[in-house]
């Protein structure tokens, strides 16, 4: 069925209320649910776009676009803290573009991996200071949004060795992976659990772009 768009002219700051969730009306780009509402995540103009029997409610920045993840989009990660039931971390790019502002992820622990969800302990999946590829499910509240690494591509792509730094001396030495579960220092050989993300490294991807921020 073709798309019909309506758009009203009605200018809105972030966190501001537009409307009540429904099985017709939808939260779309710019905006998150909470509470039963749909509340707007920048500012900007709202604009409403029909699609089948569906409203959706979406903001447009006033520069013509702002570079807010929204969903199904990859992003680039950093891990800031671990929890029984969730990892903490800070999103550092969408794709290829870095952020130069704030935004903030959890990826709780039935969406680490597709496979044995029961099984899974997050301290042995990622650890502080990781980088991770991770897809947005979701925008919780405002600067916060709802990640998974349960697709095969995603997961660990940068991993820290905190016990090389005793021999060598280096801050930061990246560890290398020995498996699709495990990462191994280069130094001391020791090994560490992890779940590290299957990825083909290519020319200006989200993985290179994760080296170079790195």
């Amino acid at each position: 069925m073709s798309e019909e768009s309506a758009e009203q002219a009605l200018i809105c700051v972030p966190g501001q209320v537009l409307c009540a969730i429904s099985e017709s009306t939808l939260a779309g780009e710019g905006t998150y649910e909470k509470l039963g509402y749909i509340h707007a995540a920048l500012a900007g103009i709202v604009r409403l776009k029909k699609r089948d029997k569906s409203t959706y409610i979406s903001v447009v920045s006033f520069g013509g676009g702002a570079t807010v993840p929204v969903i199904g989009d990859i992003v680039t990660a950093r891990i800031t803290a671990i929890h029984h039931r969730m990892a903490k971390c800070r999103i550092l790019c969408i794709g290829k573009t870095a952020l130069n502002r704030s935004f903030r992820g959890i990826i709780r622990k039935e969406d680490v991996r597709a496979t044995e969800i029961d099984r899974v302990e997050l301290h042995k999946c990622f650890r502080p200071g990781d980088i991770v590829l991770a897809r947005v499910l979701h925008q919780i509240e405002l600067n916060v949004f709802h990640l998974s690494t349960a697709d095969n591509e995603l997961g660990v792509v940068i991993a820290i060795s905190p016990s090389s730094r005793a021999i060598s001396g280096a801050d930061t030495i990246p560890m290398v992976p020995v498996c699709w579960t495990e990462v191994q220092c280069p130094v001391t050989l020791v090994k560490e659990p992890r779940k590290v993300a299957k990825v083909v490294p290519e020319k200006g991807g989200p993985l290179s772009t994760a080296l170079a921020l790195f």
